[in-house]
């Protein structure tokens, strides 16, 4: 399973010489199975560079899976070139949330007067699923999910092939339970024993005091998570859109002074743009 980070940044995209090294799209990830069949999660402002480099490869099959409806995290479908070709077939899985569906939720983001072309003048063969439970599959990939505590409710998701397991939990917020959220060890759970997570870790505890019951993470909240749940490696993901370059990487020093005292060997980072794994 290869898995590629298209953006990290949460509630806005951001630009400019500090926010370079880990960059300004927010939310889009790509995921690679065995079959090389192409998975994105959220269409945040980076599946317009995802789909331009799909494009480019030749793809014309695609699944996208939505973690919710908030702005950031779909702004970017009517950029995504493949939904202009007639050639191109999008499976649209996820959960309608507070939504009539899932396809009324992403055809108002290209509603007048916000967007000069109606959903109706796409010409991929879009094919929707609204699911709230349940496990998917992927070719060898099989994708469980868990409701996130997060205002106006969200999915995360874990993807398991192989033997070798990724779980994302953006926008979740482990020390406030919103409605339809989960307790923290349903989380600890979820995570257990996984390769690697990305969870979100948007703020400082310092930060965190105004911010209670915003629906996000803090890096200590993230990394508790992590070493209790016996993750491999645990990227930091929605950077906040005014946390730069250098703050990011502060942050993550912190986390590997925790996890240090903890005597761990669980591996901290902060997931950028255009960064790749394998699990």
């Amino acid at each position: 399973m290869i898995i590629r980070c298209w953006g990290a940044r949460g509630s806005i995209p951001t630009s400019g010489n500090h926010y370079l090294r880990y960059g300004g799209n927010t939310t889009c990830l790509e995921i690679r199975n065995s079959s090389d069949d192409v998975l994105l999660v959220d269409a945040g402002s980076g599946i317009r560079e995802a789909g331009n480099a799909l494009l480019a490869e030749g793809h014309r099959d695609f699944t996208l899976i939505l973690t919710h409806a908030h702005w950031d995290h779909i702004m970017g479908f009517p950029f995504f070139k493949p939904l202009y070709h007639h050639r191109t077939k999008i499976a649209v899985w996820g959960c309608d949330f507070a939504q009539h569906s899932i396809r009324d939720m992403l055809a108002r983001v290209m509603s007048a007067p916000y967007f000069p072309i109606n959903y109706d003048d796409v010409h991929a063969d879009v094919i929707y699923e609204d699911s709230c439970g349940g496990v998917y599959t992927l070719g060898d990939v099989s994708i469980t999910q868990i409701a996130l505590s997060h205002p106006n409710q969200g999915m995360g998701y874990k993807f398991t092939e192989n033997g070798k397991t990724f779980v994302f939990l953006t926008d979740n917020e482990l020390a406030f339970r919103h409605e339809g959220g989960m307790a923290r060890q349903d989380y600890l759970e979820f995570c257990r024993g996984a390769d690697v997570l990305f969870h979100d870790a948007e703020y400082r505890n310092e930060e965190y005091s105004k911010r209670h019951g915003w629906g996000h993470s803090t890096i200590e909240q993230a990394v508790d998570l992590a070493l209790d749940a016996g993750v491999g490696r645990l990227g930091l993901f929605h950077h906040n859109q005014d946390h730069l370059d250098d703050e990011i990487d502060d942050m993550v020093l912190q986390c590997r002074q925790i996890i240090r005292e903890r005597n761990s060997r669980l591996e901290c980072f902060a997931v950028s743009q255009m960064m790749e794994l394998t699990v």
